[in-house]
């Protein structure tokens, strides 16, 4: 218990202080975990023997992380992505495999052996590669799509691999009886642990096999909303992070029983539950585990390293990892280009899949127990696999300077949409503000186009009816597109608040006339909106907040009528203390530098509660105002009386 404590205390403590550093320096995570494993390894020797088996453990992240990854994809999800998946993912596992193999074979190995090293070496890191893409938010580019659909594909071509490599046995290293099944050598036995496709011909593997994986399918879709039902009477929340667990884990020691891999079958339980209502539960409850055991599986990666072997072969084992990056990079580069990919996208799927990865320790191991490679070249791929994942890093560090010296083309972003509507209405921006408007001016009659920039957004307004446009609202040419010359009104719904002011700016200059609606962030952010020309500016938040804090009056006694009258009085107030302090805000200048502001806005306030408290305690009986008699105006009429035109007049109100 005591070494098992110490042993934790150094994976763990390493972990906390090497992570930081090396996100902090812009090596990302995974960099991070690998050279904390080399360093309580090789390097101080503080951690050892049990490195091995810590590593099968943690091997576990990947099979959540697999099960999570198919939680984020329904089957119609993975049919949508059928073409990506067959030609782009299907290039790369076929022209790899092919021509690694052919390398290996260049170099003496017999058939089987080489067509195995192709199979191990085509697989790139999906945890490293994710990972590093959601770090550095590379998912949503075009390059980062495309990097996905070739793991994802991968990933799944794990299961074809696992049941040929079987079949490439070096014979003298196994046999078979008369009636196919597989006979071991003796020191394979020590390999054996539980089976059930041990000793089966190959018809009987191939049917226990795709037993397994229908069973799979089946208790996901049938099984598992009885099951989380049944849980949630007991109103315990660790049970529904014990019943996930058991979920992932019984799945993995069915695939392990059937000679699968265990990521595999998590992945496929996850597309299965993609569409329950427990989904998002399963979410909440693996990623903690997720997180921590994948970076310990980095840890070990790094820690296992073989140095003695890789000083007696170094060259040997460093030139093999460069040629197979080279040779994966190359053909990654000539699959991209066939697949349309350009600039900083072709070099993030080139740079980012060069590697080797995970599932080649696990093929290794397997193609170690079925006899497939001899253990010395199983040890130097082992160091291959293990020096190509921690390049992998630096190779996402070399495409950040690519990146960088290519400027900002936009080659990350998809292609916008070709606009082939206009309307009076430009609504530019559709979160949660721009979809509340839009959705009422076109229930009220009126036709809108919608301009957003969040691809994943506008699919998700058209899976529900609603017709959106994706590309950036400030580019000019998608304005014109849109009908900005003849629209009568633009809201400017975005959230980049200075994009906000230069689309607000830029429509005012082009047309003069036209209404501009604009969402503010904070009472700032109005002072800047209205000197870029906007009519009526809202702050997104104020509105809802003084109907909140109504609610809370309510709720402590008072009468919905003193309420409204506070609310209304408060309206009043700040509508007054926002002209006064117009007066005293600077552009550019932080308001905590602002005396004049500072102390203006501390009397205001305090203005403001004597007003509230007056107004509570003059309050009595009377008539409540009438439906729609409130009559409210906007942020920006609130300046209007100091800020007037250049003509000197003052402009109209408008509505928050």
């Amino acid at each position: 218990m005591d070494d098992f404590l110490l042993q934790a205390t150094i994976y763990l403590g390493a972990m906390v202080v090497a992570v930081p550093l090396s996100v902090r320096f812009g090596m990302g995570s995974v960099l991070g975990y690998l050279l904390a494993g080399i360093i309580i390894g090789p390097v101080l020797g503080l951690v050892g023997a049990e490195t091995e088996d810590l590593q099968h453990f943690a091997e576990f992240g990947v099979v959540l992380m697999l099960f999570l990854i198919g939680l984020e994809l329904d089957p119609r999800g993975l049919w949508e992505m059928r073409k990506k998946l067959i030609g782009l993912g299907g290039a790369q596992v076929v022209l790899s495999t092919t021509a690694l193999a052919a390398g290996a074979s260049l170099l003496g190995f017999g058939w089987q052996t080489s067509l195995a090293i192709g199979m191990i070496l085509a697989l790139s890191s999906t945890a490293i590669v994710l990972q590093t893409l959601n770090e550095k938010g590379l998912m949503q580019t075009g390059g980062g799509r495309s990097a996905f659909s070739v793991l994802l594909t991968q990933d799944i071509a794990v299961i074809p691999m696992l049941a040929l490599l079987p079949l490439l046995a070096v014979q003298g290293l196994v046999s078979f009886d008369e009636d196919g099944s597989i006979q071991r050598g003796g020191e394979d036995e020590a390999l054996h642990t539980m089976s059930l496709v041990e000793g089966l011909p190959a018809w009987g593997v191939t049917l226990v096999t795709l037993g397994a994986v229908a069973a799979v399918i089946l208790a996901g879709y049938y099984l598992s909303q009885p099951l989380f039902r049944f849980i949630h009477m007991a109103r315990l929340r660790e049970m529904y992070t014990a019943v996930a667990l058991v979920i992932v884990v019984g799945i993995a020691f069915l695939m392990i029983l059937v000679g699968l891999s265990p990521a595999l079958g998590a992945f496929v339980a996850g597309v299965v539950l993609a569409n329950s209502e427990f989904r998002h539960e399963l979410e909440a409850d693996i990623e903690p585990f997720k997180g921590l055991l994948l970076g310990l599986f980095f840890i070990t990666v790094g820690a296992g390293i073989n140095f003695s072997v890789l000083w007696a072969n170094l060259f040997a084992v460093v030139g093999l990892t460069l040629a197979i990056m080279v040779i994966k990079g190359l053909l990654l580069y000539g699959i991209g280009l066939a697949f349309r990919l350009r600039g900083r996208n072709l070099w993030l799927f080139t740079l980012g899949l060069a590697q080797a990865g995970e599932f080649g320790f696990v093929l290794i191991s397997f193609s170690l127990q079925q006899s497939v490679l001899p253990v010395q070249i199983g040890e130097m791929l082992l160091l291959v696999v293990a020096l190509s994942m921690l390049l992998t890093p630096l190779f996402f560090i070399l495409y950040e300077v690519l990146s960088h010296r290519m400027g900002d083309g936009g080659d990350d972003a998809p292609e916008p949409d070709k606009i082939d509507a206009q309307a009076p209405i430009i609504i530019a921006g559709i979160g949660r503000f721009g979809q509340v408007v839009n959705r009422m001016v076109q229930a009220s009659g009126f036709k809108t186009v919608v301009l957003d920039n969040d691809l994943a957004m506008i699919r998700l307004m058209r899976q529900f009816g609603f017709r959106g446009f994706f590309g950036d609202p400030t580019r000019p040419e998608l304005l014109h597109a849109a009908g900005l010359d003849e629209a009568k009104v633009l809201v400017v719904a975005v959230d980049d608040k200075q994009a906000a002011v230069r689309l607000v700016a830029y429509a005012r200059r082009l047309r003069p006339d036209i209404a501009i609606t604009a969402r503010a962030h904070d009472r700032l952010h109005v002072y800047e909106l209205y000197n870029a020309g906007a009519d009526h500016i809202v702050r997104e938040m104020f509105d809802s907040s003084l109907r909140a804090g109504r609610y809370v009056l309510e709720d402590m006694g008072l009468t919905d009528y003193e309420a409204h009258e506070l609310e209304t009085a408060f309206y009043r107030h700040d509508r007054q203390n926002l002209r006064a302090l117009a007066d005293v805000w600077r552009p550019g200048v932080p308001v905590a530098q602002n005396a004049a502001y500072m102390e203006r806005a501390r009397e205001l306030n305090n203005n403001l509660e004597a007003a509230l408290v007056s107004q509570l305690d003059e309050g009595g009986p009377g008539e409540p105002p009438q439906t729609g008699a409130r009559h409210t105006r906007s942020d920006a009429g609130a300046l209007k009386g100091v800020m007037a035109r250049s003509t000197g007049s003052t402009p109209a109100t408008g509505e928050s």
